[in-house]
């Protein structure tokens, strides 16, 4: 009993931790707001959507998803000037955060006020590229790209590192519930499953390189984030984890290595067992019953 109440008493201090940089100091109310609250939700409770963005596979689909985004310099531009992820890289991951939850898990109201407010937040994102072209957030195209890049990674992640990956019409109802957010957002014509998604993807690819700025971005993201040094060990595993699941052609422009052998006998498996070991931290302990 000693042994499991000590395990039990980590796995609650771990996990509180982590939930705390994930969600901040709202993260409790929103939480008990998006899972308690009643009313009509946008995903039913056996949405594929519902169990991608509710696994710690997550946390590596998130960075895969902005080394991805930073390859198209026009929303590169865009987050390097408006995101503020260097100054505030925390808000930034709380505001996100959010934002899954409460469209996927969270009532429908509250889902549509988060899609307005970051509807408004684009339309307000707007400025100059450094190869000269104009850029603003709200435009359809940008917002494409933005969408089937997380959509992407995202289904990767979870294919790879998810405590119960999909079968293919599980990753096909993933696209199409993802869909339903991106319309909301104003991407116009979302693909709607797995396949459609891969053909999108590669009608970007003329479109994209590895700027200046997008180098930079990888360079904070997987070598300086502003983590505890107690943390920085795990984080460098997530991060390693998270760069394998990018194809080669996304890799060479951000000037990351692709070293198959490695990534399958040591990234892939250290990637799993953190993740794991995640889940296990954000998972809370069964209920002892009395005897």
């Amino acid at each position: 009993m000693r042994i499991h109440g000590a395990a039990d008493s980590v796995r609650q201090r771990v996990g509180a931790s982590i939930f705390e940089r994930v969600a901040g100091s709202q993260g409790p109310a929103r939480r008990r707001a998006i899972h308690e609250a009643e009313g009509e939700r946008w995903f039913a409770g056996d949405r594929p959507i519902r169990r991608v963005h509710g696994d710690s596979s997550m946390f590596a689909g998130g960075i895969c998803a902005l080394l991805l985004q930073s390859l198209h310099p026009l929303a590169m531009a865009g987050v390097a000037a408006h995101s503020g992820y260097r100054g505030d890289p925390w808000g930034r991951l709380q505001r996100t955060s959010y934002f899954l939850a409460v469209t996927a898990f969270g009532r429908a109201s509250d889902a549509s006020a988060a899609i307005d407010r970051v509807r408004a937040i684009h339309e307000r994102v707007t400025g100059t590229a450094p190869d000269g072209r104009r850029y603003t957030a709200s435009d359809p195209h940008l917002l494409t790209w933005v969408h089937i890049a997380e959509a992407d990674s995202f289904l990767r992640a979870h294919t790879c590192f998810g405590a119960k990956p999909l079968d293919q019409a599980g990753r096909d109802g993933y696209v199409a519930d993802l869909a339903r957010i991106g319309a909301a957002l104003g991407v116009p014509d979302p693909p709607q499953t797995e396949a459609e998604l891969a053909s999108r993807i590669s009608q970007y690819r003329p479109e994209l390189r590895g700027t200046a700025e997008a180098r930079a971005a990888a360079r904070f993201l997987l070598l300086s984030p502003p983590v505890p040094v107690v943390a920085r060990a795990p984080y460098g595993v997530l991060a390693a984890a998270a760069t394998s699941l990018l194809p080669g052609w996304a890799r060479r422009p951000l000037s990351l290595p692709y070293l198959p052998l490695t990534e399958t006998a040591l990234v892939r498996p250290a990637g799993h067992a953190m993740i794991r070991a995640i889940r296990w931290a954000l998972t809370p302990p069964p209920a002892v019953q009395a005897g």
